[in-house]
């Protein structure tokens, strides 16, 4: 019965470790599927909800300034109010309409311009040498080092009347006045195409360096010119990263406040200065709010035209 005795320990410290690596294995994987999950609750879910909730409830002049949607009456009823009104008052009010119509075409033409000129950088990084790629990148990441508060105060100071463009220009005898060169159309989408132009460029340079060079080679010998390759091949392939680069520029175009309060006039009504004008200046927090609600199911609309097209040309 003795010589028994430490196989029985062997085995049960062996069932032991086996299920401590079985619980550490449990836990990790716990872990790195609650980490992005509580990343989404905290900071997208949370404070959805909490906007949703200030859409419905009525404006009033106090800290904060809007009503309780639920309330307590005589400590027996408990009453839930849903204002509506909000909502109703976007659709009659042709302002908010206006403005949204007017982001979608400042940020529609300042996508395709980003397009059109992200994709040869993209193209031309990717068949660069593995040195000079990352250098390239290097120098495309380089303008998010610095505020972009600064550089569309730059922007500023180099389209205004009096700025180097102008400068240039008029001493050089190209113009004989100053050129409308801000607080336009132009400068909005001058602005949108300069900040975003990298998000456009990276999803572009990941799918061509993706692109197998025997693709072409093939092409190539089976007596393909270089033009009918590059659109046979090369941007079919590509359109993958064109459509999320597109996604990626377009979205925040539409709300964005800080290019157009700066860079555009009083024309440009985007919907993201009508937003923080409810919200700051009339001090009108449940219509921001239903303005606010209204824009995120409207911009659902393209990410899920843009799934749908991911999902078509993966089952292609």
């Amino acid at each position: 019965m003795t010589p028994l005795r430490p196989i029985i320990l062997i085995g049960q410290h062996r069932e032991k470790g086996s299920l401590l690596s079985r619980i550490k294995g449990l836990f990790g994987r716990t872990g790195v599927i609650a980490l992005p999950y509580g990343w989404h609750i905290i900071f997208f879910l949370i404070p959805f909800f909490l906007v949703l909730k200030i859409s419905f409830s009525q404006s009033i002049i106090g800290a904060p300034p809007y009503a309780e949607m639920v309330e307590w009456i005589d400590g027996t009823f408990l009453q839930i109010r849903l204002n509506l009104e909000n909502y109703t008052f976007l659709l009659e009010d042709s302002l908010y309409f206006e403005a949204y119509l007017e982001s979608l075409r400042l940020s529609g033409i300042a996508t395709l311009i980003s397009l059109c000129l992200g994709y040869p950088i993209a193209y031309g990084i990717a068949k660069a040498s593995p040195r000079m790629r990352i250098l390239l990148l290097c120098l495309i990441i380089l303008p998010f080092w610095t505020s972009l508060l600064i550089r569309i105060y730059a922007w500023m100071g180099l389209l205004s009347p009096q700025g180097l463009i102008n400068t240039v220009f008029l001493s050089l005898n190209i113009t004989s006045e100053p050129l409308p060169l801000l607080h336009n159309d132009f400068a909005v989408c001058l602005g949108i195409v300069y900040s975003y132009m990298p998000f456009m460029i990276l999803p572009l340079y990941v799918a061509l360096e993706k692109i197998d060079p025997h693709l072409l080679e093939a092409a190539y010998d089976l007596g393909c010119k270089p033009w009918k390759g590059f659109v046979m091949v090369t941007l079919p392939l590509s359109m993958r990263g064109a459509l999320a680069g597109s996604m990626l520029v377009f979205i925040p175009g539409v709300g964005e406040y800080i290019i157009p309060e700066l860079l555009g006039g009083p024309d440009n009504i985007m919907i993201g200065k009508v937003l923080w004008n409810e919200f700051f200046i009339n001090r009108d927090w449940p219509l921001a709010s239903a303005l606010a609600m209204a824009l995120l199911v409207l911009l659902v609309m393209p990410i899920v035209v843009f799934q749908k097209l991911l999902s078509i040309q993966t089952d292609a």
